[in-house]
């Protein structure tokens, strides 16, 4: 179903979302100053596009966690001798991005579980907004979740397997045994085929058999965009959707769906039947 709001419900969700990401950070812009924030950033860009007036990640970033940072990976990362910003820690509500499913950046734990169940998504050219009253979607993170997170850092293409060579570097990174002894028994056990390659089931069946995710299989989800534009009719409207996980960890694909495309980098095997089946607009 939808849902048809004035634009005092509107202007009332506005301040609600503002509330809940963090009340100091609306106010860092002036507490800190331009020269500290410009001190935060790893990027000498403009917050805001000169031509199209779009806000960069710095400033969605400051917005979301009163940090101006341009990276949305959990934590700094050192590459190539440099120290480049990410989020610091769990942030209040999340963030996830269709520019992941392009692969310009890889969105952190912290975004994508934050303490509430809301996330801003972004597409190519706006933000909307997320949320759901199933608060075990922001759950901590399970063993097993926080290996898979793990393994894809060593999988930048997504295929869901690393060259086998990269198991000792999986293991080291989730402080499991890593001695090369070890390793090498592991990778004949899980490569008995001698592929080169270790599949992330096999993996995760392997070190952290049998452990229940904490998410749901299904839940609902609500989602809002306030250009009255992007709404059936010109009236801003919420748009409740019915949300399953798939047992499948095949995804499918649809570029035509972004507010799909933009779920799956967070949840790789959703599938959601929007009220009216209309699909929301996420531009």
């Amino acid at each position: 179903m939808s849902t048809e709001v004035n634009s005092q419900s509107a202007s009332d969700i506005f301040v609600l979302i503002c509330n809940i990401s963090n009340n100091e950070s609306l106010v860092d812009l002036v507490k800190l100053g331009l020269d500290q924030i410009n001190l935060e950033s790893d990027t000498q860009d403009p917050f805001i596009d000169e031509t199209y007036g779009y806000g960069s990640q710095n400033m969605i970033n400051l917005m979301i966690t009163g940090r101006a940072t341009t990276y949305v990976w959990d934590h700094d990362q050192d590459v190539g001798g440099l120290k480049l910003k990410g989020i610091e820690k769990q942030s209040e509500i999340g963030f996830i991005t269709i520019m992941e499913y392009h692969r310009y950046c890889t969105v952190g734990s912290f975004y994508k579980n934050p303490i509430h169940p809301v996330w801003v998504l972004a597409s190519d050219t706006h933000l909307t907004v997320l949320f759901s009253e199933e608060r075990r979607l922001v759950s901590p993170e399970t063993k097993c979740e926080q290996a898979k997170r793990v393994f894809k850092r060593f999988d930048p293409y997504g295929n869901n397997f690393i060259s086998a060579d990269k198991l000792q570097d999986v293991l080291n990174a989730l402080d499991l045994v890593s001695e090369p002894e070890y390793v090498n028994i592991m990778k004949k056990k899980l490569d008995n085929e001698n592929l080169g390659i270790i599949l992330m089931n096999a993996f995760l069946d392997e070190f952290f058999p049998r452990e229940e995710s904490s998410t749901p299989d299904m839940f609902t989800l609500i989602h809002y965009n306030g250009l009255p534009q992007s709404n059936m009719n010109g009236q801003v409207q919420f748009h409740i959707g019915s949300a399953i996980l798939l047992e499948s960890d095949i995804k499918s694909v649809c570029e035509s769906n972004s507010m799909l495309t933009i779920l799956q980098t967070k949840w790789p095997n959703i599938e959601v039947t929007w009220g009216d089946n209309i699909i929301p607009s996420v531009n």
